[in-house]
C-alpha cells in the first residue's frame, strides 16, 4: 500500500469493474416524480441481472411454500382462517415478484474522488455517501443461490450503524476487484487522518 496521490484516486471508469457485456442492466432507472433524488454525472455501475433471478427463486419458493400451506390448513384440516393470512402473504408476495425487476435497475453506486455513493429505491429512495476513510470493514458475503448463479453482496461497515450499505447482486470477480480496491484505498485515506 502506498500513499502517493496516484494510489488514492478512485478509477470510476467502466473498466475499473470490469464485467461481460450483458452482465448488468443497461441503465439505473430512476423514478419520473420531479421531487426525485436526481443522479449525479459519473459513471454509475450496476448490479447483474442473475440478482432478480436469485430473487424470484427464494421468493416464488416462498410463496409456493405459504400457498401450500394455506391449502393444507384450510382444505384437510379445516381452518378456515388460514385463508385470511395467507392471501394477505399471497398478495404481498406476490406484488414483491411484480415490482422486483424495477426495483433490482434502481440499484446503482459510483466511485467518485473521496466517497463511494450508493443509490437504490423508486419509491423510498435512498443514498448513502461513503467517505473511503471511514470504511472500517468490507465483507463479500453471497448464499448457496448466489454462489450458483456466481453473484455476491458487498457490505461496508463504518463508525456509525446508520451508514451500513449492501450492494447485492455483483458479479463475484466485480465483488473481489471493487473490495480490493476499496481497502487500499480507505488504507491509504485513514493514514492522513
Amino acid at each position: 500500500m502506498t500513499n502517493s496521490p496516484e494510489a488514492t484516486t478512485p478509477d470510476s471508469s467502466p473498466a475499473s469493474t470490469t464485467t461481460e457485456p450483458g452482465s448488468t442492466f443497461e441503465r439505473i432507472v430512476e423514478p419520473r416524480s420531479e421531487n426525485r433524488l436526481a443522479l449525479e454525472g459519473g459513471v454509475w455501475h450496476q448490479i447483474s441481472p442473475k440478482y432478480v433471478t436469485v430473487q424470484l427463486i427464494s421468493t416464488g419458493s416462498f410463496l409456493l411454500l405459504v400457498i401450500a400451506a394455506t391449502l393444507v390448513l384450510t382444505l384437510l384440516m379445516h381452518q378456515l382462517w388460514a385463508w385470511i393470512p395467507g392471501g394477505i402473504l399471497t398478495v404481498i408476495l406476490a406484488w414483491t415478484l411484480v415490482i422486483l425487476p424495477r426495483q433490482a435497475r434502481s440499484i446503482g453506486y459510483q466511485l467518485r474522488d473521496d466517497d463511494l455513493v450508493f443509490r437504490r429505491g423508486i419509491l423510498w429512495q435512498r443514498f448513502v455517501a461513503v467517505p473511503y476513510g471511514r470504511m472500517q470493514l468490507i465483507d463479500i458475503t453471497h448464499g448457496p443461490l448466489d454462489r450458483g448463479f456466481g453473484i455476491a453482496q458487498l457490505k461496508f461497515v463504518t463508525a456509525a450503524a446508520a451508514t451500513g450499505v449492501v450492494i447485492p447482486g455483483l458479479e463475484q470477480s466485480t465483488a473481489e476487484t471493487l473490495r480490493d480496491h476499496l481497502v487500499e484505498v480507505a488504507e491509504s485515506r485513514r493514514t492522513g487522518l
